[in-house]
């Protein structure tokens, strides 16, 4: 975003939303260490590198799951080493990476642990139950899974909203998981 833009006075909202086919195609994250950061995109989390720039003289790498074009972006454009962001100043919470079901995502939570980065918490939403970490550039990140559409809501039909903490280990321990 260019400086000065966010302050700008928006003009009154149009009443045709968007398209529900619309969704988020990837996230681009500024790096201080291209290579950090693939420890953990790529190693920690498992995603595969599809691009990576720097022999081209472009200080970025991209990543995806599966055959997408990339989810992750790392970049160092604005220079290799800069300070990561300030956490008390507007900007990304944190990027969500959802799995297929809770077994997945439990298969996810045991990669980190192996890989020696636990997450820090994990929080059931009711729709989406979620586990939180940040990365090396203290970026946060959630992996979590959606439980089925019909339990998103209550007898009411109004979403079920709450965030209530639990140990990380219990997603490892529920029979969901093939006994881990």
């Amino acid at each position: 975003m260019k400086p000065g833009t966010a302050r700008r006075k928006l003009p009154s909202m149009i009443n045709e939303p968007v398209h529900p086919a619309v969704r988020i195609g990837h996230v681009h994250l500024r790096v201080v260490d291209i290579d950090r950061s693939l420890g953990f995109y790529r190693d920690a989390l498992g995603f595969g590198v599809v691009a990576d720039g720097r022999p081209m003289g472009l200080p970025a790498v991209f990543l995806a799951a599966g055959d997408y074009h990339h989810h992750i972006g790392l970049n160092t454009f604005e220079g290799a080493g800069a300070p990561p962001p300030d956490p008390d100043r507007a900007g990304l919470y944190h990027v969500a990476f959802v799995y297929p079901d809770r077994r997945e995502l439990a298969k996810a939570v045991q990669r980190l642990v192996d890989y020696g980065w636990p997450p820090d918490h994990a929080t059931d939403h009711g729709g989406t139950v979620s586990v939180y970490l940040d990365d090396p550039d203290g970026n946060g990140v959630e992996l979590c899974y959606d439980r089925p559409r019909a339990q998103w809501f209550d007898d009411d039909g109004r979403p079920i909203l709450k965030a209530d903490h639990f140990d990380f280990h219990h997603i490892l321990d529920h029979p969901d998981n093939g006994g881990r």
